[in-house]
């Protein structure tokens, strides 16, 4: 805990100018720039097509930029790709398990592989089986779990590990409502600890109340950045009934030549 307040200055994410894609003649991205400090919950806002997957992509290192560079805790993949790996976890927009292990395996094997101690890592796997509901499914196979379950085993792997830099791809599609919850209060608790969340969601209303700041990406150019306020005062939503989703759309009408809505 000490280590994560005295690098809360530093950025958990630091990319910057990125360029990249699946090919060097035809970028997704164009000079992305994006920080995230320990801490921040910053949302990834975009069309579908917009660059998210491939920005997360080159984040996780699955991906090799064209140009510019991605830092994660200070480092880049290539020169320091176990403190790179071990400083980020990923939950994706599909959930996918380990066939023939329960959830409570996943969850200890989770431990394991990032080291935790033993006492931490029980004590947070009871209280993320409460928080998500799933206490009496800790002993369920994979292919007994509905989707929305699946998910939820996703979330509680990741929210056990609380690595410097937690990068989440549409986090509520398949949650109910107490699972929403529950998660809403779960990244609370590991921003309280110096976390750092990246979090990609076509849910607005949810990234307006709890996010720090907000990139808005359309075709693969960075198009505004900043609080929620600031980024609606940039779509030229300042009205007191503007919301986020008002701004996103007059931000995606104004980069594609339109007229923004306000």
């Amino acid at each position: 805990m000490a280590a994560r307040q005295e690098n809360a200055d530093k950025p958990a994410l630091l990319m910057k100018e990125l360029t990249g894609g699946y090919s060097q003649r035809r970028p997704v991205l164009h000079g992305m720039s994006v920080t995230v400090y320990p801490g921040e919950m910053v949302g990834l806002i975009g069309l579908n097509g917009a660059g998210k997957s491939t920005a997360i992509k080159h984040i996780l290192g699955l991906m090799v930029p064209h140009s510019g560079e991605v830092r994660v805790a200070g480092v880049t993949l290539e020169e320091n790709r176990d403190k790179y790996r071990a400083s980020t976890s990923y939950v994706p927009e599909q959930p996918s398990l380990i066939p023939g292990l329960t959830v409570k395996e996943h969850l200890k094997w989770t431990a394991m592989a990032y080291q935790l101690e033993q006492d931490v890592a029980y004590e947070r796997m009871e209280q993320l089986a409460r928080t998500f509901r799933m206490t009496e499914a800790m002993n369920a196979m994979p292919e007994t779990l509905s989707k929305g379950m699946k998910q939820k085993v996703m979330l509680m792997n990741a929210l056990l590990v609380r690595p410097p830099l937690l990068i989440i791809d549409e986090p509520f599609l398949g949650l109910d409502p107490l699972a929403i919850r529950g998660l809403l209060e779960a990244l609370e608790d590991v921003r309280a600890e110096g976390s750092a969340i990246l979090l990609s969601s076509h849910i607005l209303s949810a990234l307006e109340r709890r996010a720090n700041r907000l990139v808005v990406l359309h075709r693969g150019h960075l198009i505004a950045e900043g609080t929620p306020r600031e980024v609606k005062a940039q779509a030229g939503c300042n009205g007191p009934d503007s919301t986020l989703d008002d701004a996103f759309e007059a931000l995606v009408a104004s980069a594609e030549g339109g007229v923004p809505l306000g």
